[in-house]
């Protein structure tokens, strides 16, 4: 479901929104600026999800026993 929601902003950055973005696009852009900063998206289930895809987590498992090798020769 979507709301409407009145801001207020400066002159300039209005039109500055209706150049580059375009009269019937200002939301959607507004959206997604702001989406990351105020909707929690749940990591334990992207996480459990990447965990579930075998061939990913064997990749991964490989990468990381290839490091251990790395480290033994690191020098501080």
């Amino acid at each position: 479901m979507q709301k409407k929601l009145t801001i207020t902003i400066d002159e300039q950055v209005y039109a500055g929104l209706h150049n580059v973005v375009g009269r019937r696009r200002i939301s959607q852009f507004i959206e997604g600026l702001v989406r990351p900063h105020v909707v929690r998206t749940d990591l334990d289930d992207a996480y459990r999800e990447m965990a579930l895809d075998e061939s990913r987590e064997g990749e991964a498992l490989e990468w990381a026993e290839g490091m251990i090798g790395d480290v033994g020769n690191a020098t501080r």
